[in-house]
């Protein structure tokens, strides 16, 4: 593949939460004095979360995710708190995440596939709470901030599930400004977990192999997906998924790109594989149907002209990028 290859596959890819140009800081996590100094900062600013989902500020100019640290204290005060980064001027980036008490549930129609609670902040008119992928189908926030803010979630929900100690079951405390949590019984370390997700597009000549969960909004087909499991290689992930759940066989498995996808915290893994067979087995589980698609009728899909009106995914995700690769060759 050439460098115009690379360019191109820059431009065509700018999939949510992929973008996040925060510096880290991970290399100053451990060091007192330097975070005192950064917590002080008048520059300082805080995203927040609570039940899973963004607090927002309503303004005239839109929506906006920063805080100052005041303002997240005048919310509610933090049950957490953890250093995301810094942006390119050094003001500091923060992730809190309030109790479940600090907001309340109006109403609940979610389906599986889309978080449609509605959650408020009580006596503030002035915020709203947003899931999501909300955010990013509509393009609420900018590009940077939507991957910020999945930052943000991911690692807010491992503090959220993770207050024990998997190894005695003891209260742990955080350290290294949110990215460990420690435990003083058993001295046992606790670091954020990603969960990794192969993502893939299996094709054979002129067609490609597509399906649908029960899930899935009507009409649309995607790439199938699955969770690496422990011992395995990313190729082997690939190829075990496709059989699993559409009883086609592959051979050559080629990366293409990823994607930070945090529902809660995984990483989607983006592959083309090469199928060796045709024959379709849909295992009835986590498809209800899998199809051979001919590049044509992907391409319809894509633009949004089916004749059946079957859809594409959204181009918020990692498997719209990888049908839009290998339709346009």
């Amino acid at each position: 593949m050439n460098e115009a290859f690379f360019k191109s596959a820059e431009r065509a890819m700018p999939f949510a939460f992929a973008v996040n140009s925060l510096n880290r800081l991970s290399e100053r996590r451990e060091d007192p004095a330097f975070l005192q100094d950064l917590r002080a900062r008048s520059d300082a600013r805080a995203l927040i979360l609570c039940r899973d989902m963004p607090v927002l500020k309503k303004g005239a100019g839109g929506l906006d995710p920063l805080f100052s640290l005041a303002e997240v204290e005048a919310v509610s005060s933090p049950r957490q708190i953890a250093l995301l980064g810094a942006f390119a001027d050094g003001a500091p980036v923060y992730a809190a995440l309030l109790d479940d008490s600090a907001v309340e549930l109006r109403s609940d129609a979610s389906d599986g596939f889309l978080d449609r609670r509605v959650l408020a902040v009580p006596g503030r008119d002035d915020l709203t709470l947003v899931d999501m992928r909300s955010i990013a189908l509509q393009g609420l926030l900018s590009a940077e901030l939507t991957g910020i803010f999945a930052q943000a979630k991911a690692l807010m929900h491992w503090h959220a599930h993770h207050g024990h100690c998997a190894n005695c079951g003891a209260i742990t405390r955080v350290a290294a400004a949110g990215w460990r949590r420690e435990c003083d019984v058993c001295k046992a370390q606790h670091f954020p977990r990603t969960d990794p997700v192969v993502i893939m597009l299996a094709v054979d000549g002129d067609n490609c192999l597509l399906g649908r969960q029960p899930r899935f909004p009507k009409a649309m087909y995607s790439c199938l997906a699955g969770f690496l499991e422990s011992g395995e290689t990313i190729e082997d992930a690939v190829r075990r998924e496709i059989f699993e759940e559409s009883g086609v066989r592959c051979g050559a498995v080629a990366y293409l790109a990823s994607q930070p996808w945090p529902f809660p915290a995984s990483l989607m893994i983006g592959c083309i594989a090469q199928a060796t067979t045709r024959e379709l087995q849909v295992d009835g589980v986590e498809l209800e149907d899998a199809r051979w698609f001919p590049r044509a009728e992907a391409r319809a899909m894509l633009e949004g002209r089916h004749p059946n009106k079957l859809l594409a995914p959204h181009r918020m995700a990692i498997a719209h990028h990888l049908l839009r690769a290998w339709v346009e060759g």
